[in-house]
Order: structure tokens, then C-alpha cells, then sequence
């Protein structure tokens, strides 16, 4: 997309910080990408479950991003008044009483504080089925919504793997914070996080979602230290201007107000246009969710799935996620396809995705019968085992590498019809009938095959957002715009384009309905040999 020359002002420099790196734009206040860069970060995968990256990294390649755009002077700099962020989370960075970090983040996709967890939330009388004890889980979730993961791939996980592992940074730790509380530390040199970016601490009592505080209770069921987290700020407030460092590195004023920044999840629901209750909207772009905002907490434990404070000020979102979507296709093209190995298949092509559609375009949907599972990472939503892993099934002499690759396509989208399954029980008692569209946004909402995939696996009609890749970058935006009065949340459905809708194809139904079938009894037959195959791997089962 060329840079649009046609907007007025003023503007938001909005990051989005995904797993994969930032992506970084010039917003108007009407949501309208001015100009955008794109960077690349890299994933640290290390034994035992670990995903780190460099929070230096993150903070080089958004300067970079950022002094490409304001240097073109695609607008006046003077014209840009704000900065917020909508990043990866449940991420943890751990500072010290200056912001400097003392070692890399650990990603939500690393695993290694599983053991302690479980040592946390267990024990005594459990819930059947799904580990947690009993009372712990009734206190936890009344107040805060959530309760740490025993996949161990959250903030609580990650502070007691450092307990544990490495205590002396965990002594010297002065807090530990989110990706984007990180960031706008360095942008302001404020430690602080905002009601919805410290969820995944689950020390937050979050029934009043205009009050939101630490619960001395939770915080000690967690066996973490309450110095150690930041100060708490209202979600959408502004958190103060940027400092003479920062204003410097970027190319901006001191002026420039910086807001509290959101989770990629909330920034993409906001920027997908679904802000009204029980819109939904599909995210696929590393990982994948399905969400909508509602007006209640709640919790169901079978499903992984919860409401937690959003974005928007008062109102909570459905929190859903699965840890490999588009990651599915990174991993076939660099793992498969196109690896640095001794057969020397080459780097991959520039148009590699548009050679990956066109294949799995030609071959019927069902890809003859083989499937894929998109469990590389294990997975969250609806089923919380990080044990469980990613493969092909039913494949025979004759299957091809294009049947392999709609394979992947098809696996990705029956996962997320899991997963809908999850949200919609959720919100059934509001919306008995389910979902009437999903707004599609994320890399994968650039794929047309994709979008009709999904609207036939999922029975629902997909609406292909335009900029679908922006959309947490828009909505960053928009939540700037609130916070400095230029606009309203009710402002925002008719400000975001629907570039086209998928309906779905009868013809495929039966097929597909099949697929799921055989889907998620798969899940049910393989899962205990995945945790025998794999229980070594992290010193326990």
C-alpha cells in the first residue's frame, strides 16, 4: 500500500507489536493508514519449552520503522500528537527501577514455569478434568476472571520459572512488565500498567471495571512478590508525554502525548470495527483468536475461555486463543518447503503465499481426505495442553505436496471452528444463535481461499475487513482518539470497511462437517500418547 497524502490531520503513530515483529503506522483519527513500515524480530526457541526475544530488538526495529515514515514526511511531524501500542501479551520483561531490562522477554508461547504453576493452583480436592484446586479456582476466578495456566505460557508462569530458575534476577527485578508497558516505559520512563495489560498477572480483582486493583489474596496464592508489579492506570488514559530521549530517537515533540497501550487482542478487536457487544471478530495472523466484548465476567474452565477487562473502558472481551494459525504456514514454508538444509531447496520465493493459495486452490475441499493438525505449539483455546503436537493424517502414496498444503488451510480453520464452539457457548445465553458474521482480520484475512475456507468450516458468513493487516494499528488508534476526545466509541463500526463477504458453500458442508468430526476425536485418542512422547521434554507429565 502506497502512503495516502490525502488526510488531515492530526494523527496517532501507531505499533503494533506482533510476535513476528512491528508493524508501525501513521494513523488519522479516522482510522486511515496514512503510511505503515514493517520490521522482523526474532523468535529465541530454547530446550525445555522456552521462547524468549530481545526487548532491544523490539524498541531498534520500532525507531526504524517509525524514522522511515516521519522522514518521508508523509504528514508534519508536528501533526502526529499521539503514540499508542497494541502488542503481543502475556509476555514478561523484567526491569530494573529504570526500565533497563535484565534479560530477554519470555514470549507467551514459552512454557518452563508449567511445574510451578501446578504446585500453585493444585493440590487438595481438584476440579475434575482440569487440575486446578478446587477453592484456589473459585477465588481466583470470581475476582479476577482468570486463573494462571497450567500450560504455564503466562505472566505468573513466567515470574515463578524465574523464582525458581534464576534468583538473583529475580531479587534484582523491580518489576515485570507486558511488551507494551515495557515500551512505554521507554517512551515515558513511567513503569505502569493499565487495568487490561496486567490480566495475565491474574492478581487484579476485576469486577469493577472502573476500579481495578490488586488483591493481596491473589497475589499470594501466586507466590509472587506484590513490589514487583508496576503501578495501575485506567484503561485509555493517557499516560503522560514522551520523553527528550525518546522524542529524539523517533523524531517527534515532546508534545506528543502517549496512551495506554492494549494487548494485541483488544487493539485488533477495536480496529476489526466489532466494539458494540457480541460483534465478533477473527484474528489470524501468528496465533489466532475469536472473540467479541460483552458486559459480564465470567469464566468457563472446560473451554479455556473467560472475559477479561478489554481496551474499552467498562467493558470486557471474550478471551480466546490458539497458539498456531498463520504460524502454520511460516512453519511449512521454513521447516518443509524451503528449509537451509542439505537438499538445498533455496530461500523461498518473494511470492511464496500467492504459490501456496494457488496450490491449495486446486485441490477439493476435504484435500482428500488427509488433515492437518495445527498443534505445534500445543494449545490454549478450547483445550489448555501445551503436551499436544502438529501433524499430518491419512496420508497415502499418491497424496501431493498441494494436498499437504490445503491440508494446512483446512487444519487452521477446523481448530478455529473448535474454538468458535467455545466462544459461542460463552455468549449463549445473549446470543442463542450463535454469531450472524465474523469480521476477518490478520495476514491470513489477505487470502481469499482462506476466508471461503473458513466461511464453510465455521457455517458463518466471513467478512474480509479491508487493511485486514493494520487492523491492530487502526485500532490503536481509534483507542488514541477516544483518549483525546476526537472521537467516540460508538463512531467507530462506520469508519471501518468491509472489503468483502464470504458466504458459505453448501456444497462443502457435509465434508467438512466430517473433518471436524474426525477432528477433535483425534484430539481425544492422540492426546495421552502426546503427553508420553512429550512429558520428557519438560520434566514432567
Amino acid at each position: 500500500m502506497a502512503d495516502d497524502t490525502t488526510t488531515t490531520g492530526p494523527y496517532v503513530l501507531a505499533i503494533d507489536l506482533g510476535t513476528g515483529g512491528p508493524k508501525v503506522a501513521i494513523v488519522s483519527m479516522r482510522g486511515e493508514v496514512v503510511a505503515h513500515e514493517v520490521e522482523t524480530n526474532e523468535i529465541i526457541v530454547l530446550p525445555g519449552g522456552g521462547v524468549e526475544q530481545d526487548p532491544d530488538e523490539w524498541w531498534r526495529t520500532i525507531v526504524a520503522a517509525s524514522r522511515r515514515m516521519i522522514d518521508r514526511r508523509v504528514v508534519d511531524p508536528t501533526d502526529i500528537v499521539a503514540i499508542c501500542i497494541g502488542a503481543q501479551w502475556m509476555a514478561t520483561v523484567p526491569v530494573d527501577r529504570h526500565g533497563n531490562h535484565l534479560d530477554n522477554a519470555i514470549s507467551w508461547m514459552d512454557s518452563r514455569g508449567a511445574p510451578y504453576v501446578k504446585d500453585v493452583v493444585g493440590g487438595g480436592i481438584e476440579v475434575p478434568g482440569v487440575g486446578y484446586n478446587a477453592k484456589k479456582a473459585m477465588t481466583w476466578i470470581r475476582r479476577s476472571g482468570g486463573i494462571p495456566s497450567l500450560s504455564g505460557k503466562d505472566n505468573v508462569g513466567h515470574i515463578l520459572y524465574l523464582k525458581h530458575n534464576k534468583p538473583e534476577l529475580y531479587r534484582d527485578a523491580h518489576a515485570f512488565l507486558e511488551p507494551m508497558d515495557y515500551l512505554n516505559c521507554r517512551l515515558t520512563g513511567k513503569q505502569v500498567a493499565s487495568y487490561d495489560t496486567i490480566v495475565g498477572h491474574w492478581v487484579t480483582d476485576n469486577r469493577d471495571l472502573a476500579a481495578v486493583q490488586y488483591d493481596p489474596e491473589l497475589i499470594e496464592l501466586a507466590q509472587i512478590d506484590g513490589t514487583k508489579l508496576p503501578d495501575l492506570v485506567p484503561t485509555g488514559s493517557v499516560i503522560g508525554p514522551l520523553t527528550p530521549g525518546a522524542a529524539e530517537a523517533l523524531g517527534l515533540s515532546t508534545d506528543v502525548q502517549v496512551v495506554a497501550g492494549m494487548g494485541d487482542t483488544s487493539a485488533a478487536g477495536i480496529g476489526s470495527g466489532a466494539v458494540r457487544d457480541l460483534d465478533a471478530h477473527l484474528y489470524i495472523g501468528t496465533s489466532s483468536w475469536l472473540s467479541c466484548h460483552v458486559d459480564f465476567l465470567k469464566t468457563d474452565l472446560g473451554t479455556n475461555c473467560t472475559a477479561l477487562p478489554s481496551g474499552i473502558p467498562r467493558r470486557y472481551w471474550v478471551a480466546t486463543e490458539q497458539d498456531v494459525a498463520g504460524k502454520a504456514l511460516l512453519w511449512l514454508i521454513d521447516n518443509v518447503l524451503y528449509p537451509d538444509d542439505a537438499l538445498g531447496s533455496g530461500p523461498p520465493p518473494d511470492d511464496v503465499f500467492d504459490r501456496l493459495n494457488a496450490m491449495a486452490e486446486s485441490v477439493p475441499a476435504g484435500a482428500d481426505g488427509t488433515m492437518f493438525l495445527p498443534w505445534l505449539n500445543g494449545e490454549r483455546t478450547p483445550v489448555d495442553n501445551h503436551l499436544i503436537r502438529g501433524s499430518w493424517f491419512n496420508l497415502n502414496l499418491e497424496t501431493s505436496r498441494s494436498t499437504m498444503v490445503r491440508a494446512v488451510f483446512e487444519g487452521v480453520a477446523l481448530n478455529t471452528r473448535w474454538m468458535l464452539g467455545a466462544a459461542e457457548k460463552f455468549v449463549r445465553k445473549q446470543r442463542p444463535k450463535g454469531f450472524e458474521h465474523i469480521n476477518f482480520i490478520g495476514g491470513g484475512a489477505q487470502s481469499d481461499l482462506w476466508c471461503q475456507i473458513l466461511a464453510d468450516v465455521l457455517d458463518r458468513p466471513i467478512r474480509q475487513m479491508a487493511e485486514p493487516r493494520y487492523a491492530n494499528a487502526r485500532g490503536a488508534a481509534f483507542a488514541a482518539g477516544v483518549a483525546l476526545g476526537h472521537l467516540r466509541w460508538d463512531d467507530i463500526p462506520a469508519l471501518v470497511q468491509v472489503e468483502r463477504t464470504f458466504t458459505p458453500d453448501r456444497a462443502n458442508r457435509a465434508v467438512y462437517d466430517g473433518h471436524f468430526a474426525a477432528f477433535t476425536k483425534l484430539y481425544k485418542q492422540t492426546k495421552g500418547v502426546y503427553a508420553k512422547l512429550n512429558a520428557g521434554l519438560y520434566g514432567h507429565a
